[in-house]
């Protein structure tokens, strides 16, 4: 996807008004960019294929969720800033980093989402929702079985999982099998053709 074509992508699925607005998130990246090491410099002029379908494409995957959105080691806010933009969900963003928890709590006023998003300034392992999350992702945080491991008590079995792993997708889930119950599989990417997302539900420890 050009540039031009990701934008239009994203009018076509969730509206103009989501696309503009994720245009103020992109502005706001790539300003703080140039301060912190958010994502890498190299992507920077294909931010919206790289980055924002790259996230954004993990929402049809969710079906019709109606319960929180748990993202892990948000970073930037991906995927877990472009869900809460392009949907209504309630978003929680987990983020260790304590000076990426500043620019994501500065990113949600300032696109006015606190309402719907919470900043969660801790590893995954130290946080205890108050409810199982409807849907969880990760993006490039960490190995599948780690990622089982350290988010389990945050789900339940109607959870469902959404990780893109890229080329290593198919190999993790196969490992993952031998330790873990539930469904797993590999959806194709739309940025990346040679790259896959995991998706699981019913996930429990054998």
């Amino acid at each position: 996807m050009t540039e031009e074509e990701s934008r239009a992508w994203i009018a076509d699925q969730f509206g103009v008004s989501r696309e503009t607005m994720l245009g103020r998130y992109a502005a706001i990246l790539s300003e703080e960019a140039e301060r912190q090491n958010l994502i890498a410099a190299s992507t920077l002029p294909s931010l919206w294929e790289r980055h924002l379908v790259d996230s954004a494409q993990l929402i049809p995957l969710a079906g019709q969720c109606g319960g929180k959105w748990l993202d892990i080691g948000s970073g930037a806010g991906l995927p877990g800033l472009v869900v809460a933009i392009l949907t209504d969900l309630r978003v929680t963003l987990v983020e260790p980093r304590s000076k990426r928890v500043a620019f994501l709590r500065d990113a949600t006023d300032a696109l006015g989402l606190s309402d719907r998003v919470t900043v969660q300034p801790s590893r995954v392992e130290s946080f205890h929702p108050s409810a199982p999350a409807a849907v969880v992702s990760a993006r490039a945080v960490a190995g599948l079985l780690q990622l089982l491991s350290s988010a389990q008590h945050c789900t339940d079995s109607s959870t469902i999982w959404l990780l893109p792993k890229g080329r290593s997708a198919q190999s993790e889930v196969e490992a993952a099998r031998r330790k873990w119950h539930g469904s797993f599989h590999v959806e194709p990417s739309l940025t990346q053709p040679d790259s896959g997302i995991v998706v699981a539900k019913g996930v429990r420890a054998r």
